[in-house]
């Protein structure tokens, strides 16, 4: 009984008062770490098969290129599904089944026969599996962390490029060693370990206790004011109305009491005393289930501007990558040493993650203006690598570059989670769509691109059209924050306290509207004798 007890203890969800901001959340970035290194790593070292895809089917480079696009597109386009699956059933099971279907996807695409086939086994179903398990995952470890946040996930994010260093020179010699297809079915083996990083996913619920303390004091107050209402109410008008020479007496029974306020009692005959009015509760109204994706996000002009910003920068996001070597092989730099600018871009984007969240965990700072000087910095980059001239000048370029992507890239979603965007209760439902969002831009931005340095045959177009779209990333980026504060003094009213003597209501206008809305049996007459109702005092 023991080890299963401790297996049940080990899978159930971790109850907290407060963000841990550590605890069990340690795990779960490891595992987002590994998860980075087996979505994003594998995804970026794709290239390496690229050239014998293009040999082995005989087809164009833009006929191949299009297997990683219909991945890129899939993962984000599916992002609202997958959270809504994983709040209906949680972070763990979608994530381990993200996981199978990453492995089954690349494991079929080394049987494949053709390209087309490949668009559907790594394009489709590889693609939805990479969206069912890095979106939950990612906002899982906002649970975990607050405080801490944007440093850890700044650490566990730069799993892709450690990957990158690890994998490309990996699967280049085991490429020559047992072939493409074998390499593939070995590297889709190597994904299924996502399963389980999605195993060490443990659900957490937190419960405020002073929360559900001062709701309990608030209804309590709310029901001694209005039973001294009520009962002072009675006392007058029982003065006014029962005496013996008229026979007119106020009947209080249940019937009479309004529907926004519910008697509690054993019985409605009962004494006064014994009889307490409360006001309804929003327990015993008719409450809508809990959202599983909330959409309510498209109208907080905020999250809109951060929704746009995220679009447009994606477009300076993958082109950059995809078209560094071919600027180097353009500018006479030798093959060889052009590999070099594209390993110099992954080790500068590692320091950039790291150094962003160390930035961003220090206190009190404004973490979207940071975020704006990164991108800023990053759309200069951009402009820079057309210039630059020479193997170092285009080193030195890519170092910065891979820098600043590294600051924006590791912090774009996580920075969600601030109350200057949506904040941490929002952050599943607002990553979904802010993916979802994304996913246009990142499949339009590589052909668009493609289509510039046709028209233009010059490879440093592709560079301006990536460094406009970061400007124009930038400027949504700066009009989130005063949105965000415009809709919350529009929200804000000013509460008026009224000090009128109550003994002046009939003086005022609201009065003859409040007698209108009274029910009609509020006031019921009946002759019989005073001794069959008993006194009202």
């Amino acid at each position: 009984m023991a080890p299963l007890a401790k297996m049940r203890s080990c899978t159930s969800a971790n109850v907290y008062t407060k963000v841990p901001d550590g605890g069990w959340g340690w795990v779960v970035a490891v595992a987002f770490f590994f998860l980075e290194v087996l979505t994003y790593g594998i995804i970026k070292s794709f290239g390496v098969f690229f050239n014998d895809l293009v040999l082995y089917f005989d087809e164009s480079n833009s006929r191949v290129s299009w297997i990683l696009s219909i991945c890129t597109f899939v993962m984000t386009f599916t992002a609202p599904l997958s959270t809504v699956l994983s709040n209906r059933f949680g972070h763990r099971p979608i994530v381990m089944i993200g996981g199978f279907l990453v492995g089954l996807g690349m494991i079929a695409s080394s049987f494949a026969s053709g390209v087309v086939e490949m668009y559907i086994t790594i394009g489709i179903i590889s693609g939805f599996g990479y969206c069912l398990s890095f979106l939950p995952t990612v906002s899982i470890l906002a649970l975990y962390f607050d405080k801490k946040l944007s440093l850890v996930a700044a650490i566990a994010s730069t799993g892709e490029c450690v990957a990158v260093f690890v994998f490309a020179p990996a699967f280049t010699i085991l490429k020559d060693l047992v072939g493409w297809r074998h390499c593939l079915l070995i590297v889709g083996a190597l994904q299924l370990n996502i399963m389980v990083c999605g195993a060490l996913l443990r659900p957490i619920i937190i419960k405020k206790e002073n929360a559900s303390k001062s709701e309990k004091e608030e209804k309590s107050s709310q029901a001694d004011n209005l039973e001294t209402k009520y009962i002072l109410e009675n006392e007058q008008t029982c003065t006014s109305f029962n005496s013996v020479d008229s026979g007119v007496v106020l009947s209080t029974s249940c019937p009479n009491i309004p529907a926004s306020i519910v008697v509690q009692g054993n019985e409605c005959e009962s004494a006064k005393e014994n009889t307490q009015m409360l006001p309804a509760s929003e327990d015993s109204k008719t409450k809508p289930g809990n959202t599983l994706l909330d959409l309510s996000l498209l109208k907080e002009l905020n999250f809109i501007c951060y929704a746009l910003f995220g679009l447009f920068a994606t477009v300076g996001f993958f082109a950059p990558q995809l078209y560094v070597i071919a600027l180097a092989v353009s500018l006479g730099i030798d093959k060889d040493k052009s590999s070099y600018v594209l390993s110099t871009m992954a080790a500068a984007e590692l320091v950039g993650r790291i150094s962003a969240g160390l930035i961003h965990n220090k206190k009190p700072i404004r973490k979207v203006y940071i975020e704006l000087i990164c991108v800023l910095l990053l759309c200069v980059s951009l402009l820079s690598f057309p210039s630059a001239s020479g193997f170092w000048g285009l080193m030195v370029c890519s170092g910065v570059f891979g820098f600043m992507l590294g600051t924006v890239a590791g912090t774009h979603i996580p920075l969600l989670a601030e109350d200057d965007v949506v904040g941490i209760e929002k952050m599943s439902s607002a990553a979904g769509v802010y993916v979802f969002i994304q996913s246009f831009a990142g499949l339009a931005a590589p052909p668009l691109s493609g289509l510039l340095i046709d028209k233009t045959q010059n490879y440093g177009s592709a560079f301006y059209f990536c460094a406009g779209g970061m400007a124009i990333a930038a400027l949504f980026l700066a009009l989130v924050r005063p949105c965000k504060a415009g809709v919350c003094k529009r929200g804000k009213q000013p509460e008026s306290v009224d000090h009128k003597d109550p003994l002046d209501h009939k003086q005022d206008p609201n009065y003859l509207k409040a007698v209108v809305n009274v029910p009609d049996d509020f006031l019921e007459f009946d002759l019989k004798p005073d001794h069959e109702y008993g006194s009202c005092v």
